[in-house]
């Protein structure tokens, strides 16, 4: 039995495992990838040989990942699907995790668990989104960085995150053409401007390396447009042409649409926090559309409302790499303090400090959050009848409107689930929550929080059946 296993190993997750092994905790951390450092750290392949890469406004994050990938004291587990959380029916304090990997199955027994799952790309269902060449800024840039590999030549990136800008900038000095940057958003208001002063000091590289990115896309000469948005992807078999439209500042459109020849479209309207996980644990979530939608409840010591599961990261909020930092520090010393080795508790000055570093990461986190978070309705509204809206069980948005027509006293996600199957494929609604609860919120005239959210079952993600015959070993 291991003191704590963490799920996830980007730095949320490196960051509690350091700090729980450094204090003599045992620890086993578990991600799909090859290597550690998540999305914002992702390497190549260590057949590549290359340096460890890390974006320059996140320095620290190279020694992360060195002390990380030295220490003997930490189980790894890379290349690997944690797919569900089992209690024991003698111990309701133990933790089973079930694990599935290249080599077979595997159930590992927790005193405590972490979730620092991440997040994923924010989906947005609009004519054509299922066409090949329709990829999010996230995985194109995975391509990028962990294969060094275009995912086209010409591309159009539509959006309304910062990120978009990075991504684009990536692109282009890899070799792609931009045909252009589109912004559902417009420039930063003064009073916006004005309200991010106090969240400044500190993060100023950051600010600097997004702005020289925006300069390098204008001095190539690279289109960037803002108050514009997607209306469909266009193609036979693949992304030919991408259709975009002016919008006002509500993201609606305001005027005739026209199109870009590309080979690909990048989507970038924000991301979703990836609780599957936690969900399925028992853990409490929590409405916060900025935050990126339902995320999963804490308290100060990280703590979920599911017993001996702690949280940090996305799963918390999208609130980027310094803030998952400060929380996994503050839920690496906290679950030290809760199982106390050896009778030595952690010194309130040091959680103190911890709990500080994650107030001053936030500051600028929620000016971020709240500068560029995603109108839902917006995005919701461009699905036409046809368009498809859960991609696992092909539902439309005609059916979802039928459904809702025919059933007025459907007032929740998974009561919508039940009747028309949105949201019980593989990906248990991953692609398909955001817009049926944003559909059903206009419909019923009730807020997203009031709806629910989508439950998760064992197994969160797709596993071999093998997987389940492991499920009930002592």
């Amino acid at each position: 039995m291991y003191d704590l296993v963490i799920v996830g190993a980007g730095p949320a997750g490196l960051t509690a495992a350091v700090t729980a092994a450094d204090h003599g905790l045992s620890v086993l951390v578990v991600d799909e990838q090859r290597r550690p450092g998540g999305q914002i750290f992702r390497q190549p392949p260590p057949e590549f040989q290359e340096p460890v890469r890390v974006p320059g406004a996140y320095r620290w994050g190279r020694a992360l990942l060195r002390d990380c990938e030295q220490r003997t004291d930490i189980s790894w587990r890379f290349s690997t699907t944690a797919y569900g959380v089992l209690r024991d029916d003698d111990d309701p304090d133990g933790l089973r995790l079930a694990l599935y990997r290249a080599e077979g199955p595997e159930l590992v027994r927790a005193r405590r668990l972490l979730v620092a799952t991440g997040a994923y790309d924010l989906p947005v269902a609009f004519p054509g989104w299922t066409l090949p060449g329709v990829l999010t800024a996230g995985g194109v840039q995975t391509l990028l960085k962990s294969q060094r590999l275009l995912a086209a030549r010409r591309l159009v990136l539509a959006g309304s995150h910062p990120l978009l800008l990075l991504v684009a900038d990536q692109l282009r000095a890899a070799g792609a053409e931009i045909a252009e940057v589109a912004f559902a958003r417009g420039l930063p208001r003064p009073q916006e401007a004005l309200a991010a002063l106090p969240a400044v000091p500190g993060h100023l590289r950051l600010l600097t390396e997004s702005a020289a990115a925006a300069a390098r896309l204008i001095a190539a000469r690279v289109p960037i447009r803002t108050h514009t948005i997607v209306t469909a992807a266009i193609g036979a078999d693949r992304v030919t042409r991408v259709a975009l439209a002016p919008v006002d500042r509500h993201w609606r459109v305001t005027g005739p649409r026209r199109t870009v020849a590309a080979d690909a479209l990048v989507i970038g309207y924000g991301f979703a926090p990836s609780t599957e996980l936690a969900r399925q644990a028992g853990c409490r979530l929590r409405w916060d559309s900025p935050a990126g939608g339902w995320v999963v409840a804490h308290d100060q010591r990280m703590r979920t409302s599911a017993a001996g599961v702690y949280v940090a990261g996305e799963p918390t909020g999208v609130a980027g790499a310094d803030q998952a930092r400060a929380q996994g520090r503050l839920a690496g010393l906290a679950i030290v303090d809760d199982l106390r080795p050896g009778g030595r508790a952690v010194p309130e000055r040091e959680l103190a400090a911890a709990r500080r570093a994650v107030q001053a990461a936030a500051r600028f986190s929620r000016v971020v959050q709240r500068m560029f978070a995603p109108r839902r309705e917006a995005l919701a509204a461009l699905a036409a009848p046809e368009t498809v809206v859960c991609r696992c069980e092909l539902v439309t948005r005609a059916d979802l409107d039928r459904t809702l027509e025919a059933h007025p006293y459907l007032s929740s996600v998974n009561a919508v689930k039940l009747e028309c199957r949105t949201g019980m494929g593989p990906c248990q609604g991953r692609y398909c929550e955001t817009t049926v609860a944003t559909v059903l919120s206009r419909t019923r005239g009730l807020p997203a929080s009031q709806l629910g959210h989508f439950h998760a079952h064992l197994p969160v993600k797709p596993v071999p059946l093998e997987a389940l015959t492991t499920l009930d070993q002592d």
